[in-house]
């Protein structure tokens, strides 16, 4: 993967392909930020570029043989880590084709979509003590082509303990010419000792211009519906995928979200009911990108309120709506309905019981909706 492949963050590009050229690299190096901001990519990028023969002041040249060989996932001497279930496998490495498969196919992807992949049964990969001497054995052997050698570590904070207090010593001292660079996205989930060996390098939030550029180009979407979805992703590029691969059925969000107004509006209790036992079928991916959708709502009511058309970021559909929604969202609720629908969202990231969650918050939303 080349910079260029990568969206947005320029400024990091910018600090990545100093630290080369300068030769200033750290032995041991994280990118921490949401996996929907890219942190993954531009560390394949990074990588590349390190090994490219024929890089520029702004990229590798992406036809090397080396170039070929990380793109492909294939370079003997860069090696990956990854969590893994431990009934399927202690290792990363028999799921090494399934990792090459995920990356190759999009490199934006968070670990819920990697347990998806790997275990129909759900359960929690961890990066485990074999793990661990796995990645010792393979980097104290000598480089293959006799230049730098790199473990990339994705998502270090599911190194169970002892895991991560075996990986302390050669973090510290890695054997010459080592490089590991690891992608997290919690910090408070690391080992203090881990977190005190590396070189941190905070991964923002994307830009929604560049979100709805990327999206547009991949999916063939219009600009305006495009910045729309952008506009509610949170800066996050996965989150904005997963939104336009929604079909523009019953269940997509705006039509999800205009039934539940309406049934909340009208007091219509059996149907709100019903409502929140649908939508707590859907997975939980589904359900945070909802009330993200939620939020956008009311963000762009009160906009529509208070300062007409030109802020506006939505589609001629909810365009339509908010025309007669938006006025029951003022500066005396709307502070309620951020806060509430921002709680629901904490919950159900932290596995809350969907269907008492959505019963409860819409018995909320209700009484928000006359609150005039």
């Amino acid at each position: 993967m080349q910079f260029k492949d990568v969206i947005g963050q320029n400024e990091v590009k910018q600090q990545l392909i100093h630290e080369i050229q300068h030769d200033r690299v750290s032995h041991s190096q994280m990118f921490i930020g949401k996996s929907g901001y890219g942190g993954l990519p531009l560390a394949f990028a990074f990588i590349q570029y390190l090994f490219c023969t024929n890089r520029n002041d702004f990229d590798s040249c992406g036809q090397c043989e080396s170039c070929s060989k990380v793109s492909k996932l294939q370079h003997p001497d860069v090696h990956f880590t990854f969590p893994s279930v431990q009934a399927i496998s202690k290792t990363s490495d028999s799921l090494y084709e399934a990792w090459r498969e995920q990356v190759l196919s999009d490199p934006y992807f968070d670990l819920e979509m990697w347990t998806d992949k790997i275990d129909p049964k759900g359960r929690s990969p961890i990066i485990s003590t074999d793990e661990s001497q796995n990645i010792i054995k393979k980097l104290a052997l000598k480089s293959f082509e006799g230049r730098e050698k790199v473990c990339l570590i994705w998502l270090p904070e599911k190194m169970n303990a002892s895991c991560a207090n075996k990986m302390l010593k050669i973090l510290e001292e890695p054997p010459k010419d080592t490089l590991f660079i690891m992608v997290g996205e919690d910090m408070d989930l690391m080992l203090p000792t881990i977190i005190s060996r590396t070189q941190f390098i905070r991964v923002k939030g994307l830009n929604k211009d560049d979100i709805a550029t990327k999206l547009q180009a991949k999916y063939g979407i219009s600009e305006q519906d495009a910045l729309s979805l952008a506009s509610f992703s949170e800066h996050d590029f996965i989150r904005a995928e997963h939104l336009a691969k929604q079909d523009s059925s019953e269940q997509s969000y705006r039509d999800q979200f205009i039934q539940w107004m309406r049934l909340c509006y009208g007091k219509d209790v059996i149907g709100m009911m019903n409502w929140a036992e649908g939508i707590a079928t859907q997975g939980k991916n589904t359900q945070v990108s909802f009330l993200n959708y939620a939020l956008h709502m009311m963000r762009q009511s009160i906009l529509s309120n208070y300062t007409g058309e030109e802020l506006l970021t939505v589609s001629d559909a909810e365009y339509q709506f908010l025309m007669k929604f938006g006025k029951f969202i003022t500066n005396s609720n709307i502070a309620d309905f951020n806060l509430k629908l921002s709680e629901a969202q904490y919950h159900i990231e932290r596995n809350a019981n969907a269907k008492i969650l959505f019963t409860n918050l819409s018995f909320q939303v209700m009484k928000l909706l006359r609150k005039n």
